[in-house]
């Protein structure tokens, strides 16, 4: 049996691994692959997540974990804002330690347990050059040659993974489903990409909605929100400090003048259990 943790970021929800080979009293030693990790994706017979998130031995000198994450169709994805401030609480939880770094495949990353009992985490620099996004060729990213029914103009971004967001007037009427499901597979992206809507409320304050690649709509996504807030600072529509307003609350981002984007905001933690190498949970 493979114990987990069930954990959530504004009701971007996720499964909890450890895999470290350093506690064989706590770490799962059975290899979660992409069938496997469909199997526990699904909500009706396995556990249900938006991300699976595992912590594996760190790598780097100074790091206490590497985080890897799998989306629910089984894909991996080289970052996860809300996952990455999950699992960096439990291990904070675990030391004691209120600030730590962890490693993702996006390279070593802060994480801070604020007073306020909201978890931050550096996400790194936002990649602004097509070929790092990356796009299937050479494009101002600004200005993506993009339209698709009502949406059209958006900004690519790289945050570890590929996102493109649209600045529409109302993203509450937007039929992201249908739109994002087809943005997502562009011949423009080749690694597919995760697609943000977003309504500018105030130089301080937007409005998103977010399809995930590989998993479709979620209630919030961390690397989304950091992907729109460093393009409307990029199109002039706001200050480097926001607050994106998702379906499952605020996430708070800093854009750093180096580049860096800093995501904080609130985890949960839902409950603990274990299932087998089919995916059956108890």
């Amino acid at each position: 049996m493979i114990p987990f943790l069930k954990m959530n970021g504004l009701g971007n929800d996720f499964v909890v691994i450890d895999h470290r080979t350093t506690d064989a009293n706590t770490a799962s030693t059975v290899a979660i692959e992409s069938d496997l990790a469909q199997r526990i994706a699904d909500r009706r017979r396995g556990v249900g997540f938006d991300q699976l998130v595992l912590i594996e031995d760190a790598r780097q000198p100074g790091a206490v974990a590497f985080l890897r994450f799998l989306n629910a169709d089984g894909s991996e994805s080289g970052a996860c804002g809300n996952g990455a401030r999950c699992a960096s609480a439990q291990l904070m939880r675990e030391t004691g330690a209120r600030d730590i770094i962890v490693e993702t495949q996006s390279g070593l990353s802060s994480a801070i347990l604020c007073d306020d009992g909201t978890v931050s985490v550096d996400q790194g620099v936002a990649e602004l050059d097509w070929r790092n996004v990356p796009l299937a060729s050479e494009m101002d990213t600004l200005h993506l040659d993009l339209s698709l029914g009502a949406v059209s103009d958006p900004v690519a971004v790289g945050m570890g993974n590929p996102h493109c967001v649209f600045f529409v007037e109302d993203a509450d009427a937007i039929d992201v489903e249908a739109l994002g499901a087809q943005i997502e597979i562009s011949p423009l992206f080749p690694e597919r990409t995760n697609v943000e809507f977003v309504s500018i409320h105030n130089r301080t304050r937007m409005r998103m909605r977010v399809w995930e690649r590989g998993v479709g709509v979620t209630q919030a996504c961390g690397t989304g929100a950091c992907a729109a807030a460093v393009a409307a600072h990029r199109r002039g529509l706001c200050d480097r400090e926001t607050e994106v307003v998702l379906d499952g609350g605020s996430l708070f981002t800093t854009y750093r003048p180096d580049g860096h984007v800093i995501l904080r905001g609130p985890v949960e933690w839902n409950f603990q259990g274990e299932f087998d190498d089919e995916g059956a949970a108890s």
